[in-house]
């Protein structure tokens, strides 16, 4: 599977993590930045990233910032891009399984790496489950009213 992946500096040592297991998984790992833990202003990754997913370039996303939020509120803001801020592997599952969520944030400083990998690996195994949930996501696309 082809995964973009991007941070901030308080993100960027579980990005590089993340994204080793990734690339050890076999998994086709786009690093959108940064490459270093200096400070810098999260959309100006994250947003590229979202896009990448957006269109059809990545199959999933995995954005890292100080709490995750940030990066989800740039990701949310890309059409087509339903991002979520994963604190464990049930709310990863069920974003999956309910929202076809593609894109999971994580926490950098509240979250391990043992905590990060079985959240992005929820993430990635889970299927959308469709039927009545498709009706919600297509709502989400819709403007709102």
């Amino acid at each position: 599977m082809r995964i973009a992946i991007a941070s901030d500096h308080a993100g960027f040592e579980l990005k590089e993590h993340v994204k080793s297991q990734l690339a050890a998984a076999g998994h086709d790992v786009v690093d959108v930045g940064p490459d270093t833990d200096e400070s810098v202003d999260y959309p100006r990754y994250a947003a590229p990233a979202a896009r990448l997913v957006a269109e059809g370039d990545a199959e999933k996303g995995v954005l890292v910032c100080g709490s995750g939020v940030g990066v989800a509120i740039v990701a949310n803001k890309v059409p087509g891009v339903r991002a979520v801020n994963a604190h464990d592997v049930e709310e990863a599952q069920l974003a999956r399984a309910h929202n076809d969520a593609n894109v999971v944030t994580l926490s950098g400083r509240r979250l391990d790496g043992a905590q990060a990998d079985a959240i992005v690996d929820a993430f990635l195994a889970e299927a959308f489950e469709g039927g009545r949930h498709s009706r919600r996501v297509a709502a989400i696309e819709q403007p709102p009213q």
